[in-house]
C-alpha cells in the first residue's frame, strides 16, 4: 500500500449491519482507530502483541485493513 488508511468517525457508521471484531482486530482498531495507519502498521503491533510470524502478520493485516475499508470502518 502506498497510502495511509484513516478510520471513520463512529458517529458516521450506519449500524444497519453490525460489525463484529475478534480480540486481535478490536485491539488493532483500538490502536489506530485515531491516527492514519497501513497494513504494515498494524503487521507492526500484531507482532509486538502476538506470537505471530512477520509474513502472517502482514498478510492478515492486508487482509483486516481492506475489510475495514469494504465495510466503511476506514477509508484511503
Amino acid at each position: 500500500w502506498n497510502s495511509n488508511i484513516r478510520c471513520i468517525e463512529l458517529m458516521n457508521i450506519d449500524f444497519s449491519k453490525v460489525i463484529s471484531l475478534n480480540e486481535s482486530a478490536a485491539y488493532l482498531w483500538n490502536e489506530v482507530k485515531d491516527k492514519d495507519f497501513t497494513p504494515a502498521v498494524l503487521a507492526a503491533l500484531l507482532t509486538e502483541q502476538y506470537d505471530v510470524a512477520d509474513a502472517v502478520a502482514l498478510a492478515d493485516a492486508t487482509a483486516l485493513a481492506e475489510h475495514w475499508v469494504s465495510v466503511g470502518l476506514a477509508s484511503r
